[in-house]
């Protein structure tokens, strides 16, 4: 056999290979995603419930976000951390200085804007010195929510149940995220966004809802549920007990939530993931921030890579979780891998039709007619039917069409992950840690505010800064290019909807 043989049979191996595995993955948590079944809600009063928003330039937002939390929340305290931020964020919350239940943590340069698990260790500093002495640190819940979210009013209750919170050897808990665009019309902005723009927030909700929440069922299984950036729950003893091993709960990769639990589960914690109760976030509406956004966590998931040797000699975490751990750990590299074999396995073919006798149509003949079924089967299938269980579980009211079609965007949309994780490598490379937080929407300015006392801290008057015309979704470059109008024609599947989960009411009767 030639050695241009060999190397064809070994790129076809490889190829193979990596489809294959693909598929077995995509098909193992499809079974355990269809399989859970929700769980029965408990009682929020045996818990005291601490929230910290990380708040770093979020004028436009964190209003809202603060009043929101105050009347869906009433007995939980929370905690807003001001990064230094330019914008009159503390301006905005001073509004709530007569509030007893808002606390403001006031991060100044040079400590300030050294990312946000440093921004979270300093709530977690102030949480434990406000609280008296005796207090059981392990009924003391801390939840982590973004600037810009909407918390589901019956997440307290979701939570205390005894799959969750209600049992004492549950640790911490993930919630589902979706995208505030999608959620119900109480909760949604009212911004105009275009239709490309729909269709990215359509894209990015059922990626939350239905590959990842499948991830998270099949964790569920193996022991091993991974906490988000958004919407996580956690003991406080557990926080506690981590910062005496490691100096502080979040340390400093990027992807602090992934980091926070493998130190969970190393500590011996157990976490879990409640698909009952929800946070809904926004949504980008651009590709530019949004594969920003993917290179942090490709970029993230690599640097976390140096805890996979503590997580394979650790005696707590089980063998199952340990090999869903690595495989997470491993498929930004596994992507690396694919990409070349991909590319490589495209020019090998290009080069066939343009050699075998009668072009194109010669080549078909001769069995170039079982390449589109493997592409469909292997390369669109695995991410179309993702569309069909975005239907089923979530979205109802999408047409089984449209349901396939928004499947086949979901193909072409994972082709950012696919760059983003090429950036990330070349980040890693030269040594790039550093990271600019992706502006939101520049929305009017907010209210001025008199010089007030907030929570603890004395907060002068801010002057206002002009604000560049308003836009929707989040912002932090340039416009991206129009796309081409058969891409366009695709946005009407991204309507947003008022279709709701139902409450852990709804799931007692």
């Amino acid at each position: 056999m030639s050695t241009e043989t060999q190397s064809l049979a070994l790129l076809n191996t490889a190829a193979f290979l990596l489809c294959v595995s693909f598929c077995a993955y995509v098909l193992s948590i499809l079974v355990f995603h269809l399989k859970t079944r929700r769980s029965r809600g408990g009682s929020p009063d045996g818990f005291d419930w601490h929230i910290i928003v990380p708040c770093r330039n979020e004028a436009s937002v964190i209003g809202d976000t603060v009043r929101r939390l105050l009347s869906d929340f009433p007995s939980a305290t929370l905690w807003c951390v001001d990064d230094a931020s330019e914008d009159g964020t503390l301006a905005e919350l001073a509004v709530f200085a007569d509030q007893p239940r808002v606390h403001v943590v006031r991060r100044r340069l040079p400590d300030a804007r050294q990312g946000k698990g440093a921004a979270l260790n300093a709530a977690w500093r102030r949480i434990e010195q406000w609280l008296p002495a005796h207090v059981d640190r392990s009924r003391v819940i801390v939840g982590v929510l973004d600037a810009d979210s909407r918390l589901d009013p019956q997440g307290p209750v979701a939570l205390s149940g005894r799959q969750y919170f209600g049992s004492e050897d549950v640790g911490a808990v993930q919630v589902e995220v979706r995208m505030l665009q999608c959620a119900p019309r109480r909760y949604a902005p009212t911004t105009e966004v275009s239709g490309w723009g729909r269709l990215l927030i359509r894209l990015q909700d059922m990626e939350f809802r239905a590959p990842i929440a499948a991830m998270q069922s099949l964790r569920r299984r193996t022991g091993s549920v991974a906490m988000g950036g958004n919407g996580q729950f956690t003991r406080l003893s557990l926080l506690n007990e981590i910062a005496d091993q490691h100096g502080t709960p979040w340390h400093g990769a990027l992807l602090e939530d992934f980091e926070l639990g493998l130190h969970i589960l190393l500590a011996g914690g157990r976490t879990e993931y409640c698909s009952e109760s929800w946070v809904a976030q926004e949504a980008l509406t651009r590709i530019g921030p949004l594969v920003r956004q993917r290179t942090r966590w490709a970029q993230g998931s690599m640097q976390c890579g140096r805890y996979l040797g503590r997580v394979l000699r650790s005696p707590r975490i089980r063998n199952s979780a340990t090999l869903e751990i690595a495989h997470f750990l491993a498929a930004p590299w596994t992507q690396l891998l694919g990409t070349p074999v991909y590319l490589a396995c495209l020019i090998v073919m290009t080069w066939y039709i343009d050699n075998t006798t009668g072009g194109l149509s010669g080549w078909w003949s001769s069995g170039g007619w079982g390449v589109p079924p493997l592409v469909l089967v292997f390369g669109i299938g695995p991410f179309a039917l993702w569309g069909i269980v975005y239907r089923a579980r979530c979205e109802p009211q999408l047409s089984v069409t449209r349901a396939l079609l928004l499947g086949v965007c979901h193909w072409l949309y994972s082709y950012a992950q696919s760059l983003a994780v090429w950036l990330a490598f070349a980040r890693m490379v030269t040594a790039r840690t550093d990271w600019q937080k992706t502006a939101r929407a520049a929305d009017p300015p907010p209210r001025p505010a008199p010089t007030r006392a907030v929570g603890r801290v004395a907060v002068p008057a801010q002057p206002r800064r002009a604000q560049p015309p308003r836009r929707s979704g989040r912002s932090d470059g340039p416009r991206s290019i129009r796309p081409p109008r058969h891409l366009v024609h695709l946005a009407h599947l991204a309507t947003p909807t008022t279709t709701d989960r139902p409450t852990i009411a709804h799931v007692r009767k």
